[in-house]
């Protein structure tokens, strides 16, 4: 199933790129938050970001209307003069678009399609469909950081939707990381960078040699909303695969992911992984949170026999700041001595 993905053309400057809102009404509340974004998008790619009927609808009629925001994605999907798709924001509900997506638009429609957090839903959905998705970062969550986006994460980006060679090793983040949020809605805050705490790499917690397998995973609460339905990868799927998890900035209890975790392990799932990519944690204040995942993930796979799966943790992914942008399906490598990730395709073509 891994060969039979669609691989989207790469973003080109002059290209255009929807914008649209697929979870909360974000853009309508903080529009200078958005702005910010959009404008660093642009100008990192050198494209015009359009906007669809309702990216900019209020949240309360977001809230009240997923047919609405379904509408937009599959417009979006369907206009031939749209290169790329990226979601300004994420939630908590892109799950109630399930009904009113058409999955045949997306098959039949290849494009770039990029957002994290509850965008992981849709990501399945454009698995499902057969097309690759990237897991990186929204307009208002990375693209509008505060005092311009982080070279580490612009670099990121143009490797997964622009370049068409391998995307290659990861590189260490050498200039640290910022969780948490800010107040988007004070103008003054958002020219100021936030600071940063001190780089930590990658580290192994266990597995030896290299592991090799095709990237699959999101934001692990959104996940437990998606298992079940008809988005939900078969087991033959998750055979062989690399598992990017990780947690939003909820920050949910450490037990949660035994109990997630032991849910991939009934369904078999764990049997059949490869490897884990955990992302860094958004401590939320709490200063053992990474090492408490940690420990949970380390049990887990203990219970599940699975001692011997590699798992690099502490990845720049996700709920943290800068964010590194991930290719659905794409086959990658962990090397468990020099303690890096390495993908070894190019997201697009």
């Amino acid at each position: 199933m891994m060969h039979s993905l669609k691989i989207p053309r790469g973003l080109r400057r002059g290209d255009k790129v929807a914008a649209v809102s697929p979870s909360w009404g974000g853009p309508s509340l903080y529009p200078d938050r958005y702005k910010a974004g959009k404008r660093q998008f642009e100008e990192i790619f050198g494209v015009e970001i359009v906007e669809m009927p309702h990216t900019r609808a209020t949240a309360d009629y977001l809230a009240r209307h997923p047919e609405a925001r379904a509408s937009d994605l599959m417009q979006a999907f369907a206009d031939a003069d749209i290169a790329g798709i990226v979601s300004t924001i994420g939630g908590e509900d892109s799950v109630r678009l399930l009904p009113h997506l058409d999955l045949d638009v997306l098959r039949q429609n290849p494009k770039v399609f990029m957002g994290f957090s509850d965008t992981t839903a849709l990501h399945f959905a454009c698995f499902t469909a057969g097309l690759r998705s990237f897991y990186g970062p929204s307009l208002m969550a990375g693209f509008a950081e505060n005092g311009g986006m982080h070279k580490f994460s612009i670099d990121a980006a143009i490797r997964a939707l622009s370049d068409t060679a391998p995307m290659g090793t990861v590189p260490n983040n050498e200039v640290g990381w910022v969780g948490g949020s800010t107040d988007w809605g004070e103008p003054t805050l958002q020219k100021t960078p936030r600071p940063l705490n001190t780089a930590q790499p990658p580290r192994i917690l266990q597995g030896r040699g290299k592991a090799l397998g095709h990237l699959m995973g999101g934001c692990a609460e959104v996940l437990e909303m998606v298992k079940g339905t008809p988005w939900w990868p078969p087991l033959e799927v998750w055979k062989g695969a690399i598992l990017f998890h990780e947690t939003s900035e909820d920050a949910p209890p450490p037990q949660y992911i035994r109990y997630w975790l032991r849910n991939l392990a009934a369904q078999g799932i764990l049997k059949g992984l490869n490897g884990i990519l955990l992302g860094r944690a958004d401590p939320a204040g709490k200063t053992d949170y990474q090492a408490d995942l940690e420990n949970a993930l380390i049990q887990s796979l203990g219970e599940a026999g699975r001692n011997d799966l590699p798992v690099l943790s502490g990845l720049d992914f996700g709920h943290t700041q800068p964010m590194l942008t991930l290719p659905y399906g794409a086959h990658a490598e962990i090397d468990c001595v020099s303690q890096r990730l390495t993908i070894l395709e190019a997201g697009v073509s």
